[in-house]
């Protein structure tokens, strides 16, 4: 599935199933929230914390998802089109960085 393809079918569901979007504010905090649940399972799974045993049931691509699906939301309601978004960061990055990470004596 492209980024193109996800925005559309992200869009059918929203309107299908989902009746309309949460404003842009709520999606704002939602997307936070489902930021959360990625960090939580990161600080656990790859950091020091432990797991609780209410955290039996984790899932991170689940929750990466979950992250996903909202990001292509608040692109939706904001007239944005992410493969433009990406495809320009990228060159921007590309030119800001294009020595920088090879001059980082910390990644070698």
């Amino acid at each position: 599935m492209t980024i193109e393809e996800a925005q559309a079918v992200v869009d059918k569901w929203i309107n299908i199933t989902g009746v309309r979007y949460f404003n842009e504010l709520t999606n704002t905090a939602i997307l936070m929230e489902e930021v959360g649940e990625v960090a939580r399972i990161m600080a656990r799974q790859y950091g020091e914390q432990s797991f609780k045993k209410s955290d039996t049931e984790v899932n991170l691509a689940d929750e990466m998802a979950d992250v996903l699906f909202v990001l292509i939301c608040l692109a939706n309601q904001t007239g944005i089109d992410l493969t433009d978004a990406l495809e320009k960061n990228l060159e921007k990055k590309s030119i800001r960085d294009a020595d920088r990470h090879q001059n980082n004596e910390k990644l070698k």
